[in-house]
């Protein structure tokens, strides 16, 4: 048996993203590596520890025996601990110790990935340390690898990828959120209809729907009168959808039509991950 068929294109997003960031950061200086990202605490060398970490989670190495300081101001749950100790682990490692490892790890893990026999609805651990399905698992890795990629880029200043695979599967994703967003996080109405209408690199309309039961729903058609209507581009949205700037900070790059107050609320819930 080989990978089934309706895996690939989650392996081929990750394939995508993990060799763009092997290629960005092969050539830093030992100084760059130091560098601050969007993500509050973690420098480019801790973005990419956690991306080896998780890889290595997933070929099922086991996890470092490691105390975290407690004076890390950024880890403020759980979750967040579980995540720091592969990253706090490699905060001493040279450039040369982090694309070395990186560079490893991907072989390991595209070698597995070729051979992955498994079908799409078989349980795995998830890097959550919990079971979800092998697609659902996939998709994950592919979306947060090229989230991750895009926050080194932008530490780097080195801009490029959003219209790449693995921003067609953070697209399909954070769509699929929408609804969430809209009905459950933000209350919009009964009866309400938001659009977002978004341009650049990845272009595509999407309106979601608010039913009598206050129950959300999202599809491509055009809705007339709607509620309120977000006009932005791909790589604004994906930013505050993936919490990584503030409505605030973004609010001359986002045109917003109707009710003032409602497409307030939506942005202030718009970001899907912590």
């Amino acid at each position: 048996m080989t990978v089934h068929p309706s895996l690939q294109s989650s392996i081929d997003a990750w394939t995508h993203s993990i060799e763009a960031i092997t290629e960005l950061v092969t050539p830093l200086a030992e100084g760059e590596w130091s560098r601050a990202t969007d993500l509050p605490g973690w420098s480019v060398r801790d973005v990419v520890s956690h991306i080896i970490g998780l890889e290595c989670e997933m070929l099922g190495d086991p996890r470092p025996i490691h105390s975290l300081p407690r004076d890390l101001y950024h880890v403020q749950s759980e979750s967040a601990r579980r995540m720091e100790v592969q990253v706090d682990v490699r905060r001493h490692h040279t450039a040369l110790e982090m694309v070395s490892e990186l560079e490893y790890t991907v072989i390991r893990r595209s070698r597995q990935l070729r051979n992955e026999t498994r079908q799409p609805d078989a349980l795995v651990r998830s890097p959550f340390d919990e079971d979800r399905t092998l697609d659902f698992v996939l998709r994950l890795r592919a979306f947060d690898v090229w989230v991750h990629e895009q926050d080194l880029r932008r530490a780097l200043g080195q801009p490029g990828n959003l219209d790449s695979p693995g921003a067609q599967v953070a697209r399909d994703i954070l769509v699929k959120t929408l609804p969430i967003v809209v009905a459950k996080k933000a209350q919009a109405p009964a009866g309400s209809a938001v659009v977002f209408d978004v341009t650049g690199p990845l272009e595509f309309m999407r309106t979601v729907r608010v039913d009598a039961e206050g129950r959300g729903t999202v599809d491509g058609s055009v809705s007339l009168g709607p509620t309120v209507t977000f006009a932005l581009d791909w790589d604004v949205f994906a930013r505050l959808a993936c919490g990584r700037t503030r409505p605030q900070a973004v609010a001359d790059q986002v045109k917003i039509d109707g009710d003032q107050e409602l497409a307030a609320t939506i942005l202030e819930r718009f970001a899907i991950t912590p």
